[in-house]
């Protein structure tokens, strides 16, 4: 039994805020290629799969971001008490999890075409070298948005075998989605991280915070009413549209910078964003 707590802890299954941030572009990626060939089976299968790949990747990388972070968890406040920066599990232990959540995945992987295989492996490289972004770039939110969205390409071409600029286009509307809440998210730490020498959006923007988030939702925003113009009206699609930029809207306007503690609800607020987005792309059909 505190085997399995510990391994929760590790995956961050008892947080399935981070896992959903991952399947949530998974899902428009597929609901998307759904509106175009309108192939309910294929769609609810792949939507099982990609939800179950989801899960297995979040739950690697955050087992993997925890051993390379060990030094650094034990600095930080909300960090500390981690599993392997707390000393209550090996390394080697951990990589063993590691190695066999990615055989998991790797298998739900092979279940799909030969290009979005080829796909899957690219992201297992973003994934594990994002946790290294940290120290040599003040944009890792950034490296995140181009990880954590790869799946509306895999789900895409997974769905049609072949990529084009309309999905390439929701693809850059997620990345600047993600480098807005994950930036609210870093916001947490930036006490800390700038002692111990870690860098984030949240930092290099940390006089005009602000601004800068509403310059990423702004172009999230602007992107998705441009890829969905000609579907726009008195109708769901539209409506549910109007809701997912609210939603980045209230994000903005509860941001203060004196009220730290609410940047972990506005973060969660990206899980409804995620739905809403979802729902919207669905009711395109």
């Amino acid at each position: 039994m505190q085997h399995l707590k510990i391994f929760i802890e590790l995956t961050r299954l008892n947080k399935p805020i981070g896992f959903m941030l991952l399947f949530w572009p998974c899902s428009w990626g597929l609901a998307f290629a759904y509106s175009a060939n309108q192939n309910l089976n294929l769609f609810m299968k792949y939507l099982i799969l990609f939800f179950f790949g989801s899960v297995l990747m979040r739950s690697a990388g955050c087992i993997f971001n925890d051993i390379v972070d060990k030094d650094f968890d034990k600095k930080v406040k909300r960090t500390k008490t981690r599993p392997i920066a707390a000393g209550k599990i090996s390394i080697e232990r951990s990589f063993i999890y590691v190695l066999s959540l990615c055989l998991i995945a790797f298998l739900i992987l092979i279940q799909f075409n030969l290009h979005t295989i080829w796909l899957g492996m690219g992201s297992m490289f973003l994934a594990f070298s994002y946790p290294f972004m940290k120290r040599i770039t003040y944009w890792p939110q950034l490296f995140l948005g181009v990880t954590f969205n790869w799946g509306i390409i895999m789900a895409w071409v997974a769905s049609d075998n072949s990529i084009n600029l309309e999905i390439i286009t929701l693809y850059i509307a997620a990345i600047f989605w993600t480098l807005g809440y994950d930036t609210i998210y870093g916001s947490q730490d930036m006490s800390d991280d700038e002692i111990i020498g870690l860098k984030s959006t949240s930092i290099k923007f940390k006089k005009r915070i602000k601004l800068f988030l509403s310059l990423s939702y702004f172009i999230t925003s602007l992107l998705l009413l441009y890829l969905f113009k000609n579907y726009l009206g008195m109708n769901f699609h539209t409506i549910f549209l109007i809701f997912f930029i609210l939603s980045l809207i209230y994000q903005l306007i509860k941001f203060d910078k004196r009220n730290t503690k609410n940047y972990l609800n506005l973060f969660k607020t990206n899980n409804y964003s995620g739905l809403l987005l979802f729902l919207s792309i669905i009711f395109i059909g």
